[in-house]
């Protein structure tokens, strides 16, 4: 009787501090009602759009289809961030129930005629009395009916819906298996896979080290439950033949059509123009590891004619780096401290956007041992959004780090800013590598992006731009981690101790160590991306020989494997949407290092103030309400220049 009375949190106002999701009212029986009770409120709503006897406008059509779903987009903000970071098996179950209603409920929208007809009335009238803002959710309504199938017969479009619904089952899947693989190998070994490579940098003993990277290349390999193999093919398989059906041949062409690379050609070229002068330089950073591999077989430490192996690279490349630059993390952990390092990420936006931060105690959460709440505000005290951290791992969240969209940003139909609720997930420590020092940066970066939106169309806020352009501004956000008058005010040690300068300088120094490997195997990752997504058909491929065919073909040299090989790339396979998209991180890369280079060269350095904030107006603020390029051009005043990333990594002088 009380559980009858009791009110779906999703089907009420929240009446939360700043709209926080009611995390502790949330039941895991309350997501299927509400997503049920979602789809026929957006399917009413569109219903209303479509039988409105008024000839179509932009403000009776595109403007309440923005707005439409707003129970759906309610509890896929709740849904999708818990899923991902405090998994279940009770989760699992609503997430293999929820996935084929909301790919029908999508395939209903993509396919409505009616719909797609008062849209395309809108889009192919004059549209000079629309703001740029408006004509680009136009276009991405009106490209978006073309680009799932509006023109196709019905059984082709009933073909899609199958492939549809069976390709989000399968990325569900591939992915709970990938969590499933790395907290078998946690179990294993005692430690994370988000801690492989410190735990590869510290190992001495070389066969543990061997153990170590069989069963980190093993996972969703191992001929169990979890085993991707098949699941991958089958997906691949879907894809391809979903492209063929929208006219392409393969599905990287379809993927890219609406990219800024535009084809697989662009991207190849671009990878293996990148991917020569990195193997140029891993052999390089090899023989240096080997010269003091061979130092130890003189020492007896290893038997006659060792070299260097997968599972010596990170151990050795460290050794390397303590004899160039006398840089040693154990010296530099105990300056960032996590809480200190989210001081710095603050402090470099305080400083750049004028953006400030206070701790919300008491506010709902998902997770309250694990999470903290941040409400962002201007200097005039408006409200920019709220943020929250979920930083370290755990058994129930999937590996690496990654910001989610809780709430976007938008202007509702009574015309008040809606501001955004955003997280940052990562798998980070306690005293953190100056690797997860510019992680920490990377997902703040996307963050900035999702929170500082200005737009007035959710479709175009925040994060919501073409893949190969969203990591600019993660990556651009790096660029700011070890600037020595940042690390003074957070990179601060449990005896109140600053970072000294002769340490700054040496971590400063020690940025572009090792650039050949980490640029190979990020390269390789996107090659490997690329050749599946442009295969013809998977018939009679097997994934082991396939891999070793594409390392051959790319040159990838047996001591260094991809950054993420197949059964365990979840970018691509389990559902982070990067199928033919991996590249885009070293591809905005490009721009991000070209936009920094601006500051680098500018009188006032790089805290030019009145740059971050032309950079933010431009940018952060702006999200997809333009195209990519038109915005970069409008900041940089030219076309970006790629020397800028390759001088980055050292790959040039």
């Amino acid at each position: 009787m009380c559980s009858c009375n009791r009110q779906n949190p999703f089907l009420t106002e929240w009446d939360t501090p700043y709209g926080i999701p009611p995390y502790d009212k949330i039941k895991t029986s309350d997501y299927i009602p509400a997503i049920k009770a979602g789809i026929d409120e957006q399917t009413a709503q569109i219903e209303a759009i479509v039988s409105n006897p008024e000839a179509p406008t932009f403000d009776n059509t595109i403007a309440p289809l923005e707005l439409s779903g707003g129970i759906l987009a309610k509890v896929q903000g709740v849904l999708y961030n818990v899923s991902e970071t405090d998994r279940s098996d009770a989760l699992d179950a609503v997430q293999d129930e929820a996935i084929p209603l909301l790919s029908a409920h999508g395939d209903n929208i993509s396919f409505n005629k009616a719909l797609y007809h008062r849209v395309a009335e809108v889009y192919n009238a004059d549209q000079s009395g629309l703001t740029r803002e408006q004509q680009m959710v136009l276009k991405k309504w009106y490209d978006g009916f073309i680009r799932d199938g509006i023109g196709l017969p019905e059984d082709k479009q009933e073909e899609l819906r199958v492939i549809n619904t069976r390709t989000a089952e399968l990325t569900q899947k591939i992915g709970n298996n990938i969590l499933a693989e790395s907290n078998a190998f946690a179990q294993k070994f005692g430690f994370s896979v988000s801690a492989y490579p410190d735990k590869m940098t510290t190992t001495e003993d070389r066969e543990l080290r061997r153990q170590y990277n069989e069963a980190y290349r093993m996972r969703g390999h191992n001929g169990n439950e979890n085993d991707n193999r098949e699941l991958i093919k089958e997906l691949l398989s879907l894809r391809i033949r979903k492209a063929n059906i929208l006219g392409y041949e393969t599905s990287a062409e379809y993927t890219l059509a609406d990219k800024m690379a535009a084809n697989p050609e662009t991207v190849d070229a671009f990878l293996m123009g990148i991917m020569t002068p990195a193997v140029q330089k891993a052999k390089e950073e090899l023989a240096d590891m080997q010269a003091v591999m061979d130092e130890d077989i003189k020492a007896g430490k290893l038997p006659e004619g060792s070299k260097i192996e997968q599972w010596d690279w990170w151990y050795y490349a460290e050794k390397v780096r303590k004899a160039k630059y006398d840089l040693d993390e154990a010296e530099t952990r105990p300056y960032f401290k996590a809480e200190n390092v989210v001081k710095g990420v603050f402090a470099a936006a305080k400083i750049l956007y004028g953006v400030n931060a206070e701790v919300l105690e008491g506010v709902p959460s998902y997770n309250p041992d694990c999470v903290t709440t941040y409400k962002l505000t201007n200097d005039d005290g408006s409200l920019i959004g709220i943020f929250t951290t979920d930083y370290f791992p755990r058994e129930s969240k999937r590996g690496g780090a990654w910001m989610n969209n809780v709430r976007d940003q938008y202007y509702d139909e009574n015309g008040e800013d809606v501001r955004p609720i955003i997280v940052n997930v990562g798998n980070l420590s306690e005293y953190m590598s100056i690797d997860e020092v510019q992680t920490a940066f990377h997902e703040f970066g996307h963050a900035l992006h999702g929170l500082l939106s200005k737009c007035h169309y959710p479709s175009v806020s925040g994060t919501s731009v073409k893949r190969d352009f969203v990591e600019m501004f993660s990556q651009f956000n790096e660029n700011w981690a070890f600037q020595p008058e940042l690390l003074e005010k957070y990179a601060i040690n449990d005896k109140g101790e600053v970072i000294p300068a002769a340490l700054v300088e040496k971590i400063n120094n020690a940025l572009k160590f090792n650039q050949g490997f980490m640029t190979t195997e990020l390269c390789a990752a996107s090659l490997l991306d690329m050749k599946w997504h442009e295969l013809k058909s998977v018939e009679g491929v097997d994934v082991d020989e396939f891999e070793k065919k594409v390392a051959e073909e790319i040159g990838l040299i047996p001591e260094i494997n991809f950054r993420y090989s197949s059964t365990y790339f979840n970018h691509i396979f389990g559902g982070s949407g990067y199928n033919s998209g991996y590249y885009g991180y070293l591809w905005a890369e490009v721009l991000d290092k070209d936009a920094f280079s601006i500051f680098e060269a500018s009188p006032e350095g790089v805290w030019n103030i009145d740059l971050a904030h032309k950079f933010k107006q431009t940018f952060l603020e702006k999200g997809g309400s333009e195209e990519p390029m038109v915005l970069y051009k409008s900041f940089a005043g030219r076309e970006p220049n790629s020397d800028a990333m390759l001088r980055g990594r050292g790959l040039i002088d």
